[in-house]
């Protein structure tokens, strides 16, 4: 199933066709949790991979085995995508489930069943840059244009999977009811030990030292840029094309200002915070 020009729109966010169809989208939001699930919640480019990275690590103690022999896609699924359905759901293991999805298509199933829920965000602005290298590098998404012409389709919230703003806004909204634990890309970078240990001990999963040593060695940009289990390339040209780019680019933060202009920083502000105002969010990013 290539379908890589199709475009799925759903709950009125426009999805790429070669991960989504409207049945495993109704899928997604008709799913059975279970309290011991982790559902992993992102927009995209926001460290996603990072942290599947870090809970299969956490929950194998600290042993690399299966982040070195099996995909990332595979052991940590997203709901909404196509094969999802064809995976094994019976595990004596937590099932570790990853979603770019809004709240409001998993609302309803979260109420029925409430699983231990992860929210990552990043500085919107580096979200938007890297956001705009990735569609140079997957065939399944629209060519950008320009970064100028692709931060206004941004701003606009008309790229695939909708706002940036809706998408932590409506999360953040639900995140005392869910128990849902908030962790930026930020905090990853300045303090990765630390942050193991946070969500370590949010899962239930408590580390010794050593094994939290061998998670951080293991989920060093180094490392997951070398493991081709999460590096992007497995997949066949047709879909990422590494030719044009490196599914992982830098690993640093605050790389928009070397590509937005004064002008383009003081309009991102203006929207966000406008967007952003009345959200009651305690971060790490600097947005000037």
């Amino acid at each position: 199933m290539a379908r890589l020009e199709v475009t799925e729109t759903f709950a009125g966010v426009r999805l790429p066709g070669h991960l989504h169809t409207q049945e495993s989208l109704a899928l997604a939001g008709a799913f059975q949790f279970r309290p011991s699930d982790v559902l992993l919640v992102t927009y995209p480019k926001s460290g996603t991979t990072w942290v599947q990275e870090i809970l299969t690590l956490i929950y194998s103690a600290g042993d690399p085995a299966l982040v070195k022999t099996i995909p990332n896609w595979t052991r940590n699924p997203w709901l909404e995508h196509v094969y999802f359905k064809e995976l094994p759901q019976e595990t004596n293991r937590p099932r570790l489930l990853t979603t770019h999805m809004p709240q409001q298509v998993l609302a309803a199933a979260l109420r029925t069943c409430k699983p231990k829920v992860i929210y990552v965000a990043r500085n919107p602005k580096d979200v938007a840059v890297s956001f705009y290298h990735f569609h140079k590098i997957a065939n399944f998404l629209p060519d950008p244009g320009s970064f100028s012409d692709f931060l206004q389709h941004f701003l606009d919230g008309t790229v695939h999977f909708g706002s940036w703003f809706q998408h932590i806004k409506g999360w953040l909204g639900c995140q005392e009811k869910l128990g849902l634990f908030f962790i930026t890309y930020e905090e990853l970078h300045q303090d990765l030990q630390r942050c193991v240990e946070r969500l370590s001990a949010f899962l239930g999963c408590p580390l010794q030292p050593d094994q939290i040593a061998s998670v951080c060695q293991h989920c060093s940009f180094t490392s997951m840029s070398k493991n081709i289990m999460v590096n992007h390339t497995l997949l066949s040209p047709e879909i990422i094309d590494l030719s044009k780019g490196s599914f992982f680019r830098k690993g640093i933060t605050e790389d928009w200002r070397n590509h937005f202009s004064p002008q383009q920083s003081e309009l991102f502000n203006q929207i966000y915070q406008k967007e952003m105002g009345d959200c009651c969010l305690s971060v790490v990013w600097h947005m000037d």
